[in-house]
């Protein structure tokens, strides 16, 4: 069943929402030629230690079993790389996932962060991945319904120009998900139209996380041997974005993103609830 939040629990959080969006923001502000991904793991946990906040990835903070408190995928990597020794090098592409549980409420959230310059088709592939997020989130409105959000990033995604190496491989088997007294929920949130199926109806108080992940060529994966890391299996580079998105009877709020999702909705012709925390 997909659990649904009243206001003020969607206040709450709101609040571990933006321990999520502090987080990546010092990551992303660390992110540079010859750090780690260990130690950007260490600056998203003194950040969500320093909010009274847990990780709701690694499990002695009471969440996942993870060995860390962000996913650090580098390059082929689409998701749960494991931060560590790895050193970053001028050109790179790496996603920064990373949760947090305040209250007992979840936020999740992902960004892609190019390492200094990098090569044209590795922007195009980050930037595509982000607005299709966008367009997922777009339709987080009352009364449209579970598909709506997965055809709008779909939709995006094959509307865009093809990079000059390569082409748009979406993910298969990983998606979004809901989220809230946990952190994956039901329901499961396809980035693509798969079958006949319309799934649940969006009403205000269902929250989820909108994430896609996108290659620059097969959306087929495979597993490392650390039993976490995704790959691609043709060794393309990938993209990875997330926001948690609450729909309200004023329409959508993002809630891991400073302003709620404000400026990016409003491009898309679509206004923003407001943040219940002022």
């Amino acid at each position: 069943m997909v659990e649904i939040k009243t206001p003020e629990q969607i206040a709450k959080m709101r609040a571990a929402g933006l321990v999520v969006a502090e987080a990546l923001k010092a990551c992303r502000e660390a992110v540079a030629p010859g750090v780690t991904t260990g130690e950007l793991n260490d600056i998203a946990d003194q950040v969500i230690a320093k909010h009274g906040a847990t990780s709701n990835f690694r499990a002695d903070h009471g969440g996942l079993w993870f060995p860390g408190v962000i996913c650090a995928s580098v390059n082929e990597e689409v998701v749960h790389g494991i931060p560590g020794d790895k050193v970053l090098k001028a050109g790179d592409l790496i996603s920064i996932d990373c949760g947090a549980i305040l209250d007992g409420w979840h936020g999740d959230a992902a960004i892609t962060v190019a390492v200094g310059a990098t090569a044209d088709e590795n922007l195009m592939l980050s930037k595509v991945t982000e607005g299709s997020m966008w367009a997922g989130i777009a339709q987080m409105k009352k009364g449209n319904r579970l598909v709506d959000v997965s055809r709008a990033i779909e939709g995006y995604i094959r509307r865009q120009p093809l990079p000059p190496k390569g082409k748009w491989g979406i993910t298969e088997g990983y998606g979004g998900h809901g989220i809230g007294t946990a952190m994956h929920m039901e329901p499961h949130v396809l980035n693509y139209v798969a079958g006949r199926g319309k799934g649940p109806k969006l009403v205000p108080g269902t929250v989820l996380a909108i994430e896609p992940m996108v290659s620059l060529g097969t959306p087929h994966t495979t597993i490392l041997e650390d039993d976490w890391t995704v790959v691609t299996t043709d060794g393309t580079w990938a993209s990875h974005w997330e926001h948690s998105v609450a729909v309200t009877e004023q329409g959508p709020l993002v809630l891991t993103a400073f302003d709620g999702g404000r400026a990016e909705l409003a491009k898309l012709g679509v206004t923003a609830a407001p943040d219940p925390l002022g």
